[in-house]
């Protein structure tokens, strides 16, 4: 059996206000010329399909016109909530909708949990079951874990895959399983992009929570990766921070033998437009010539020009028109070596808090006039504090 493993969808989601609902569109039009062309049994999508758990109108659109394509070229769909999406939203009318072969698994209940959707391929059954985000304080006693942690809520899910799986190969017969979840698996490696589920407890769970299944398709975390043969992230299909500008996005082609033998092989996903950093002061930014390579880059910026440069983010936009974000670092700051604020402003009277206040923000000292207009500020708050302040 075939199929495309894929996750992290964050429809909706933008690129610090970079609308990427375009993108969006280009990776899921992607996805289903993929899924058609290399004649796929099924497309496993492992959680975060919107960003957030009221989705905007742009994104609900979006995800209906992926799945009226991927019903129309026959590929049925089998999909998780995650921990972005809202599971009871998500799940409306997936009883109707899994007419057309799409497949929603969103909620906690043991018995939703090992009630699979069994596909047949010429080798026979493969049971394919969805563990969608179970967040520990929420689901603990419906499934009976020992605690409120995310290894105990998933464990109590995979007792019930497990005992499901046993009852089906009870007869003899070799029924193929695999298993959907979205979670922080020990091995794996996070970025900036997603949002902690360490309200639950420690976060992470071990990968031998999964064992007894022939594949794990997880969703979570940003990055392709591999835990081992059997359990794998696909990661997001766009970078959705400057943490994942290293990343390469694709999705997992999984052939899935008629003994449970996994293959895959990663699918690049498109890219709208490369993600790049750049540092170093403005007036060489702005002229070098070995930066050419990054005009038509969605770029962060760090400036460590002494000085705050005015206007900078204007300027900077001149050459490189797609800047999304700038941060300052100047070089040369003092570093007092004192961790907290009130350690560092302890004893200093109030002009030389607001004088020091200038030189941190700035990277230099106020002038001779700004000193006298700060002093008389201090003073004049002094007089209508009653002489404190």
């Amino acid at each position: 059996m075939r199929f495309l493993h894929t996750s992290d969808w964050h429809l909706g989601r933008s690129l610090h206000r970079e609308n990427l609902l375009p993108a969006q569109r280009a990776f899921l039009r992607h996805l289903v010329r993929t899924a058609e062309a290399e004649r796929v049994d099924a497309v496993l999508v492992a959680g975060d399909v919107y960003d957030r758990a009221v989705p905007s109108l742009g994104a609900v659109e979006l995800f209906d016109e992926a799945l009226h394509a991927l019903a129309a070229v026959g590929v049925p769909v089998v999909l998780i909530s995650g921990n972005h999406d809202s599971a009871q939203r998500l799940g409306v009318g997936a009883g109707l909708v899994a007419r057309a072969g799409v497949h929603l698994r969103t909620s906690p209940e043991a018995g939703a949990l090992a009630a699979p959707v069994v596909l047949e391929d010429a080798h026979g059954a493969v049971a394919v079951y969805g563990l969608p985000y179970l967040e520990p304080a929420l689901v603990r006693q419906r499934l009976g874990a020992e605690e409120a942690s995310h290894t105990a809520v998933l464990s109590a899910a995979m007792d019930a895959v497990r005992a499901d799986l046993a009852a089906r190969r009870a007869d003899g017969g070799r029924v193929r399983a695999v298993v959907l979840a979205h979670a922080f698996v020990i091995g794996g490696e996070a970025c900036d992009s997603e949002r902690d589920i360490a309200v639950g407890g420690v976060p992470s769970v071990p990968a031998s929570v999964f064992e007894g299944v022939d594949y794990a398709a997880l969703g979570h975390l940003h990055g392709c990766q591999t835990i081992n043969e059997r359990v794998r992230y696909s990661g997001s299909p766009l970078a959705y921070s400057f943490s994942e500008a290293d990343h390469r996005k694709s999705m997992w082609l999984v052939e899935l033998g008629p003994a449970g033998e996994v293959s895959a092989e990663r699918i690049d996903c498109p890219v709208p437009r490369r993600l790049a950093r750049l540092r170093g002061e403005l007036e060489e930014l702005l002229t070098a010539s070995a930066h050419a390579a990054v005009e038509d880059c969605w770029l962060h910026v760090t400036l460590t020009d002494t000085a705050r440069p005015a206007q900078a983010m204007e300027r900077l936009r001149a050459r490189f028109p797609h800047t999304l974000q700038l941060a300052f670092e100047p070089q040369g700051r003092e570093d007092d070596g004192l961790r907290s604020y009130g350690a560092r402003v302890r004893g200093r009277d109030d002009g030389a808090v607001a004088l020091g206040f200038v030189r941190h923000v700035r990277g230099a000292d106020a002038s001779e006039a700004e000193s006298t207009l700060l002093a008389s500020a201090v003073e004049a708050a002094a007089r209508a504090a009653g002489g404190e302040i």
